[in-house]
């Protein structure tokens, strides 16, 4: 079972600048929330230590490299025990970026990125359907990204 770890106001602004910028100076931050740049450091580690936070890193826009289509794949399964393998197979799928094990009607939920409709369309015949283990699946395209944001406190 997982601990929820109390964090502040001060805690809580830290984390705001830091998911909108984890480049952001230290210093820019402690002055900002009225503290040393001793203590930022000092909370950012307990953050991290914590398991609040972990890394940093750089976000490439799909589009911004050719891959237009943005779409859900449900995936259905022949039998429930068998998502492991499935999950395995699917981690050797490049354009699939997030895969997430649900309940409902579909046991699995991909987002992935293709180029194209015909990309899409290899990857879900060729690739995803070939499976063992996978009985069926739905394709949702995103027409548009209304919202996009990192998890915040």
């Amino acid at each position: 079972m997982s601990r929820k770890v109390q964090i502040d106001a001060t805690d809580r602004k830290i984390l705001s600048y830091l998911i909108k910028n984890a480049r952001t100076p230290y210093l820019e931050i402690a002055r900002a929330c009225g503290i040393s740049g001793a203590a930022i450091h000092q909370r950012i580690r307990k953050l991290e230590d914590n398991g609040i936070i972990s890394g940093s890193k750089f976000i490439v826009k799909p589009k911004a490299v050719g891959f237009d289509i943005c779409a859900f794949v449900g995936i259905l399964l022949d039998k429930a025990h068998v998502y492991k393998n499935v999950i395995k197979s699917i981690e050797r799928i490049p354009e699939v970026v997030e895969c997430h094990f649900t309940t409902g009607t579909w046991a699995l939920l991909l987002k992935i990125y293709c180029e194209n409709n015909q990309h899409l369309m290899n990857v879900l015949v060729d690739t995803i359907q070939n499976i063992p283990g996978v009985e069926r699946t739905e394709t949702f395209i995103s027409l548009e990204q209304t919202i996009d944001r990192e998890f915040g406190v």
